[in-house]
C-alpha cells in the first residue's frame, strides 16, 4: 500500500483517528494518537517526532528527540476503539543522521531480511509462530519488600472442583488434560473463534484454534506462515487482539509462559523456511526429506542455542518452563517426528513447500523482531559455515539412559545463563550488522539490571514454606 493509498483508506473508512505505533526495546506496543487531519502524504518522509528517553532501553535524556516514520504497508483498522481509527507501524529514525535506529527491533527485522538475499543463500524467509496462551478469570499479584503473592483463578481450574458457583457444574480441565477436549470441558470455544476472527478481520491468516494441554484456559491460534518482519508485526497484532477480546468479555489473557505450577508451560513451536527463486532451499533428499542446507541450518541453531534463548527465551520465568525431565524441549537434538527434541521437522506433508524445521525452545515472551531475526542468523551462519548436526533422536529422549541422556546438550537453565552465552557467542548475530554491539551491550544490561537482578535478589514466597522454621 502506498501513501496515497493510505490517505485514500482513511478517507473512505471516514478515518477520524490515526495511530502509530512501534515496539520497544523489551518488546512491548508503544503508540500516540493524532487526529486525521494531521495525516499527510508528507508525514511518510517527515515522520513524527517523540520522546525517546521515555522509551525501555533507548535514548537518554539528552539525547532523547527521535523520529517515527509510518510504514504505509502496515495500515490496518483498529477494531477495538470507539472512533475509527487507521493503525500504521513505523519505523524508527535518528532525526539528525536520519539513519535507522540501532534498537529499534523492526529495524534489525528488516536488516536480518536484507542480509539473507545480500549472502545469496535466499530471498525470503517464512516464519510460523505457534504462540500458546492462556486464559484467566482473574489475575492478582503484588512484590513488596515485606510481602509477595500472586492468586489466578479460572472456572476451568481443577482447583475449583469443591467451589459454590451457584451452582458448580464440573467440568473443570485435569492437569495436563486440555489438549483437544470439547464443551463443555472446553470453556472457551467461542471467545477464541472469536478471537480467530478478528485477527482474520484484519487480513491475518489464521489456520486453526484450539484448547491447549494445560487446564486454566491454555490455548492456542496459529497464524499462516508469513515473512519475517510481516509476521513480527502480526505477532504484535496478534497478542494486542486476544488480550483486548479477552479483556471485553472478562477474561484476561497472558503470554507469560510458566504461570502455573505443575502444569504445562506455554510455548512458541518456531517454523522457518528460507526460500529463493520460489523455490524452498530446505526441501531435498537427505534425513525426513530435507537438504542439505537445512541440515547445516539445523547445526547452526543448535551450535548456538545458548545464545538465541537470550531473545527467544528472554524471561527470567521462561526457565519455570525449560526445565529437565519434563516435556519442554531443552535437550538440543533434531528429529523427524519426536517432539522432545528441541528441533523437528514436521512430517505433516509430503510436499517440497512444506519442509521446513521447527524450533521448539522459544516461548512467547519473546520479542518477535529480535527473536525472528536470531534464529535466521544462527540458521545462516550453519549454512555458511557447514555446521554438522550430528546424527538425529528419534528415540524417547525420556526413556534413554542417564549416561545415554548426559551426552545431549542443553539449552541455558535461566535468563542469566543464557545472557552469558550470548556476551561470548554473538559474532553470527553481528554478521551484516544485523545486531550491532550496542544492541547486544544494551539487552544484556537492561534484563540483568531490570529482570535478573531483581528476581535474584527477592525472597521467594516458597522459601518460607521450606525454610521460615529453620
Amino acid at each position: 500500500m502506498t501513501p496515497a493509498q493510505v490517505l485514500a483508506m482513511a478517507k473512505e473508512n471516514n478515518v477520524k483517528v490515526v495511530d502509530i505505533r512501534f515496539m520497544d526495546f523489551p518488546g512491548t506496543w508503544q503508540h500516540f494518537s493524532k487526529p486525521a487531519s494531521e495525516l499527510t502524504e508528507s508525514c511518510f518522509e517527515d515522520g513524527f517526532g517523540f520522546d525517546a528517553s521515555s522509551i525501555r532501553g533507548w535514548q537518554p535524556v539528552n539525547a532523547s528527540d527521535m523520529l517515527v516514520i509510518p510504514d504505509p504497508s502496515t495500515a490496518k483498522i483498529d477494531p477495538f476503539f470507539k472512533d475509527t481509527t487507521l493503525v500504521m507501524i513505523g519505523n524508527i529514525f535518528d532525526p539528525i543522521t536520519l539513519e535507522s535506529y540501532s534498537r529499534d527491533p523492526r529495524n534489525i527485522a528488516r536488516k536480518a531480511e536484507t542480509y539473507v538475499k545480500s549472502t545469496g543463500i535466499g530471498d525470503t524467509v517464512f516464519i510460523g509462530p505457534e504462540a500458546e496462551f492462556f486464559i484467566f478469570d482473574d489475575i492478582r499479584y503484588r512484590s513488596e519488600p515485606n510481602i509477595s503473592f500472586f492468586s489466578i483463578d479460572s472456572i476451568e481450574g481443577p482447583w475449583n472442583t469443591h467451589r459454590d458457583e451457584g451452582p458448580n457444574l464440573g467440568y473443570k480441565t485435569r492437569y495436563t488434560e486440555g489438549y483437544f477436549p470439547v464443551p463443555p470441558s472446553d470453556k472457551f470455544q467461542d471467545l477464541r473463534s472469536e478471537m480467530m476472527l478478528v485477527l482474520a478481520s484484519l487480513g491475518i491468516e489464521v489456520e486453526c484454534q484450539h484448547h491447549e494441554a494445560a487446564t486454566a484456559g491454555q490455548s492456542e491460534i496459529d497464524m499462516r506462515f508469513k515473512p519475517l518482519v510481516q509476521m513480527a508485526d502480526q505477532l504484535m497484532w496478534f497478542k494486542y487482539v486476544l488480550k483486548n477480546v479477552g479483556y471485553r468479555s472478562g477474561h484476561t489473557v497472558t503470554f507469560m509462559p510458566k504461570p502455573l505450577y505443575g502444569d504445562n508451560g506455554s510455548g512458541m513451536h518456531t517454523h522457518m523456511s528460507i526460500w529463493k527463486g520460489g523455490k524452498p532451499l530446505f526441501a531435498g533428499d537427505k534425513y525426513a526429506g530435507v537438504s542439505q542446507e537445512a541440515l547445516w541450518a539445523i547445526g547452526g541453531i543448535l551450535k548456538h542455542c545458548g545464545a538465541l534463548c537470550a531473545f527467544t527465551n528472554p524471561t527470567t520465568n521462561s526457565y519455570k518452563r525449560l526445565v529437565p525431565g519434563y516435556e519442554a524441549p531443552i535437550n538440543l537434538a533434531y528429529s523427524s517426528r519426536n517432539r522432545s527434541a528441541a528441533i523437528r521437522i514436521p512430517m505433516y506433508s509430503p510436499s517440497p513447500k512444506a519442509k521446513r524445521i521447527e524450533f521448539r525452545t522459544p516461548d512467547p515472551s519473546c520479542n518477535g523482531y529480535l527473536a525472528f531475526s536470531a534464529i535466521l542468523m544462527a540458521a545462516l551462519d550453519g549454512i555458511q559455515n557447514k555446521i554438522d548436526p550430528g546424527d538425529p533422536l528419534d528415540k524417547n529422549i525420556y526413556d534413554l539412559p542417564p549416561e545415554e541422556l548426559s551426552e545431549i546438550p542443553s539449552a541455558p537453565g535461566s535468563l542469566d545463563e543464557a545472557l552469558a552465552a550470548l556476551a561470548v557467542d554473538k559474532a553470527f548475530l553481528l554478521k551484516g550488522d544485523v545486531f550491532t554491539q550496542d544492541v547486544i551491550d544494551m539487552w544484556i544490561e537492561y534484563k540483568t539490571a531490570n529482570e535478573v537482578d531483581p528476581v535474584r535478589l527477592r525472597p521467594h514466597p516458597h522459601e518460607f514454606h521450606l525454610y521460615y522454621d529453620i
